[in-house]
């Protein structure tokens, strides 16, 4: 059964692949990208395409960075300390007195 996914992957895989690579091949026509004061770029449109991709990306990833700093400290404090457990939030206090 391992083995059946494992060729299920690597097919979805080589599937993926040659999509993207049949994309960049019907897409070598010549694009402009205009910029502010008139200037322009003309590059491949998939090329343009890779770079807004790529751009994403690493948007994508500096978003997560400060949630990422924030778990891997909240980690060191429960490894530093010696109660194991990290609280997650405020606790409720108690519905009537």
């Amino acid at each position: 059964m391992k083995q059946f996914l494992k060729l299920l992957q690597w097919t979805l895989n080589a599937a993926v692949f040659f999509t993207l690579f049949a994309f960049a091949l019907n897409n070598q026509h010549e694009a402009k990208v205009f910029f502010f004061f008139g200037t322009q770029w003309r590059s491949p449109m998939v090329l343009i395409v890779l770079i807004a991709f790529a751009m994403g990306m690493v948007v994508g990833v500096l978003g997560m960075v400060p949630r990422w700093w924030r778990q891997r400290q909240a980690a060191k404090a429960g490894q530093l300390s010696a109660n194991p457990t990290v609280a997650t939030g405020p606790t409720e206090a108690p519905h009537g007195t």
